[in-house]
């Protein structure tokens, strides 16, 4: 009878292991980053079982795109925020310039989204009960500095939160017109640096905590937060300040920091920040930077992170029950009437720059008097460069009419550093050319000759190669030429965003006479550099 009972104990232990196990689907870990390619200064916010995250856009349209999550790992665009123009101006909006640093917070039915126009208007924020759209008209709040952010304290109180001239300021706010119920004050002068911003301020468990971004946005960066029974401080240090960095030059993980915390449903804590990815210690960051993800401990009333996090892109840890998304097809036909999420424009476009009516099922570019070397709105879709290893390839048909027409794929960081592969004029018959651009310096490096106005072209990227190729068949391929796609990193130029993979036309300085049709664009992308010297 005592191993009878023993025997259905041991049966009943097993069988609540194996609903626990069967309800909660939890893993011994993810891989970051959770967001690949160019997605910097991450912010969260969770609602129910649901997680919204924003990114910076910088001079790329439409503005702030919005990720939903059930998992915290698994995310999927569902929009953004800035999708008109009357929302955003993004006009003469060249490197470092743009939109910045926004920051989702959510409080009684509507969502916040508080960001930066560092060209035009400054600070401001959009709201919108569904976090897909549509995203309401500007408020703006001031123009001076950026990175804000928003606290809806329990007792009806909104403060208002951003870098300052000098430290980080702050001031309450009335929400519903913008408007500063009080001059800002300065609350904090950095923790470890003066170079400090992307403050995020929250209430957790009676304290005020100040979380801040320090050591500018490159190698030295990382988070710091601090403490008060006060909004307004002074803000106790954190004694394992930075609770996260990557200060090890011999790294391939760099660059991380501009954290947002986020409590899970579970009860658990975690934070999304930015981080950029090396394939070696020494190589640029050409996919930008990514959004990664840490958990969170609270150890005496302080945050902390595993080390390993910023040493490793696999995370041991208990993760939330995984649901997974449906990904984007590799390849778009342009069957619809409107552009996929993942397309974006360079600033903001012009109405008749592109069309997917015109001739049902391509993408028809109408190339103005803009190239890619303007600091202008060029006939350009592209979408993020999101790993090392990749292919994109495309079918284009443009009957070019003179030497400067031309219409074609582009690998492209900002308007000093791009490589373009493109159908043109040259003598008198249709030619592939491949340009590089870099700085002040512009090289056609190849000129093919070609007999019909219609061609594949592919480009092929790994760690040391951009490979430009073509085909008439869409079966056999010609490599046509070779780019490097290290001198096309953000640190030449200390540009803050990533590669873009384009299509684009343009008629360098006058309109093109004919459009250039784009078939289809198939992304697809193999077996990453580990994160391993």
């Amino acid at each position: 009878m005592k191993k009878l009972l023993i025997f259905f104990l041991l049966v009943s232990i097993v069988n609540t292991k194996f609903t626990l196990a069967q309800n909660t689907a939890l893993t011994d870990g993810y891989t970051n980053p959770i967001i690949p390619g160019f997605h910097p200064d991450p912010s969260v916010c969770r609602v129910g079982d649901d997680y919204y995250l924003v990114n910076s856009s910088f001079e790329f349209f439409p503005g702030v795109p919005v990720y939903h999550s059930k998992d915290l790992i698994n995310w999927k665009l569902i929009g953004h925020c800035l999708t008109r123009n009357s929302q955003v101006n993004l006009a003469n909006t060249a490197i470092w310039s743009g939109i910045w640093a926004p920051t989702i917070r959510y409080n009684k039915g509507i969502f916040y989204m508080i960001t930066t126009n560092v060209t035009h208007g400054g600070n401001f924020y959009v709201t919108a009960t569904n976090p897909a759209g549509p995203w309401s008209e500007p408020i703006f709040v001031d123009r001076e500095m950026f990175d804000p952010s928003l606290l809806f304290d329990d007792d009806g109180k909104v403060y208002y939160t951003r870098r300052g001239k000098t430290g980080i300021v702050q001031a309450e706010i009335n929400i519903l017109t913008g408007k500063l119920k009080e001059p800002l004050k300065i609350i904090l002068d950095g923790y470890l640096s003066p170079d400090t911003e992307g403050p995020h301020l929250y209430k957790i468990d009676g304290w005020y905590y100040l979380l801040t971004a320090e050591g500018g946005t490159r190698t030295l960066h990382m988070v710091n937060i601090g403490r008060s029974k006060s909004p307004w401080g002074p803000f106790e240090k954190c004694p394992n300040n930075p609770f996260l960095a990557q200060h090890y030059n011999y790294s391939t993980i760099k660059s991380t920091g501009h954290g947002d915390l986020v409590q899970a449903k579970d009860g658990t804590w975690w934070m999304v920040f930015l981080g950029t990815r090396h394939y070696n210690y020494d190589a640029m960051s050409i996919l930008g930077r990514e959004t990664f993800l840490t958990p969170v401990q609270w150890i005496n009333g302080w945050p902390s992170t595993q080390a390993s996090v910023v040493n490793d892109l696999f995370v041991t840890t208990t993760t939330l029950p995984l649901v997974p998304v449906v990904a984007n097809a590799s390849r778009d036909n342009f069957d619809k009437p409107e552009l996929n999420g993942q397309w974006n424009f360079l600033r903001n476009p012009f109405v008749d720059a592109w069309s997917l009516t015109k001739t049902p099922g391509k993408l028809v570019l109408n190339g103005n008097k803009f190239n890619l070397k303007d600091v202008a709105a060029p006939a350009f879709v592209g979408r993020r460069q999101q790993h090392f290893n990749f292919e994109a390839t495309t079918l284009l048909e443009f009957n070019a009419t003179s030497l400067t027409e031309e219409a074609g794929l582009t690998t492209y960081m900002n308007f000093k550093q791009h490589y373009e592969f493109a159908l043109t004029k040259r003598k008198n018959t249709f030619a592939l050319i491949i340009r590089k651009t870099i700085g002040d310096i512009t090289q056609e490096a190849v000129n093919i000759p070609l007999t019909k106005n219609k061609v594949y072209l592919k480009i092929k990227g790994d760690k040391d190669f951009y490979i430009f190729s073509y085909s008439t068949d869409g079966k056999t391929y010609k490599v046509a030429g070779t780019g490097n796609p290290q001198f096309l990193g953000p640190e030449i130029t200390s540009a803050f965003t990533g590669m873009y993979i384009a299509m684009y036309a343009s008629g360098n300085g006058k309109n093109c006479l004919n459009p250039a049709k784009f078939d289809f664009f198939d992304y697809n992308f193999g077996p990453q550099p580990s994160n391993k010297n």
